[in-house]
Formats: structure tokens, C-alpha cells, sequence
């Protein structure tokens, strides 16, 4: 056997998750007495995390089925596809709402000073559930950005939505957003 000096990251890693699975917990009765210790810790940490994000609430500044029809013919009838553009705090959101087969599809980009984050839907109580709706919002979907500040989440029953942006320290809330047909 190696001495630890001479042993690669790899190899080190794999002696470390080898030695933590060898060992046995802690009897559950001290894990829980070690835990009492601390008992206001996870309250303080969690409180501590809300001080520190924003909340941004994002404009809109664009939506396609808003714009009035100016020509006739072809350009005169409503895209399907439904196109948003919201503007956060030095942010601009694109949004698309595609109908699929059975489904609708969002999609989207951050675009701004963010390189990376998640994105939270929340089904708005009796929007989109033909079934009697629970008094409290439920969360829908998540999805990570990509590297280009990309996000997609397929699979969408038609309903009111919130949209929620974790970026940083900021939580940017979009305003409650409509997935479905238009009203004419």
C-alpha cells in the first residue's frame, strides 16, 4: 500500500469513499443528542439564506399575442406559439409557449449577468387540474439553466402558471403567466 503522500487525487478519493463506507453510523441515540445540540442552527441558517436573496419582480415588456393585427392574409393570423419578453434588474427574459401534440412547451433564456441557475413553476391552484384544487400552490416543474442561460420544460397542461427565477442572490418573479389557446 502507498503512503497517502504518494497517492494520486484519484486514488485518494477512492481510499476516502472506501474508509467512510467501512465505517458503521453512530448509534441513532447519540445522533439525535449531538443534534439537540444545535437546535436553532438550521433555523438561523435558513433565515439567514432569505436575507441575503433579492426579490425582483420582472416587467413586461413584449408579448406577441397582445401585438394588434396589421396586415391582411397570412401576417393577419395569431401565431400559435406565444412570444414574451420580460426585463428584471439588468436581466431581460424570452420566453416561448409552443403548443406540442397534447402538451404546451416553455421555453426560454436569461439573458444577463448570470451564468448559471434554476428556474421554478408553480401551477396557480385550479388552473391547469380539471380535479377540485388544493387551497395552496404546488410546485409544477424545475429546471437548471445551461450554459447559455437556456431552460425547456415540455409536457405543460394549459393553466395559469408563476415563474420563478433563482439567480444568485436574486429571486426574479415573473408575473402570473397564461399557458394555452388565447382568448379572443
Amino acid at each position: 500500500m502507498k503512503p497517502v503522500e504518494d497517492l494520486t487525487d484519484d486514488e485518494f478519493s477512492h481510499r476516502v469513499q472506501a474508509a467512510v463506507h467501512a465505517l458503521p453510523d453512530a448509534p441513532e441515540a447519540l445522533q439525535r443528542r449531538a443534534l439537540a445540540l444545535w437546535p436553532s442552527a438550521g433555523a438561523q441558517l435558513a433565515a439567514a439564506a432569505r436575507a441575503l436573496t433579492h426579490r425582483v419582480v420582472a416587467a413586461l415588456s413584449f408579448d406577441s399575442w397582445a401585438a394588434p393585427a396589421v396586415a391582411h392574409g397570412m401576417r393577419a393570423v395569431r401565431s400559435p406559439t406565444r412570444h414574451l419578453l420580460y426585463s428584471a434588474q439588468g436581466r431581460d427574459i424570452d420566453l416561448r409557449i409552443a403548443p406540442t401534440a397534447d402538451a404546451w412547451s416553455l421555453a426560454g433564456q436569461i439573458l444577463g449577468p448570470d451564468e448559471q441557475g434554476r428556474i421554478e413553476l408553480m401551477c396557480l391552484p385550479g388552473a391547469a387540474d380539471p380535479a377540485p384544487a388544493p387551497a395552496v400552490t404546488q410546485a409544477v416543474r424545475g429546471a437548471e439553466l445551461d450554459a447559455m442561460g437556456e431552460f425547456r420544460i415540455d409536457g405543460l397542461r394549459g393553466g395559469t402558471y408563476q415563474l420563478t427565477l433563482h439567480l444568485g442572490t436574486d429571486r426574479v418573479e415573473l408575473p402570473p403567466l397564461q399557458v394555452g389557446e388565447p382568448t379572443v
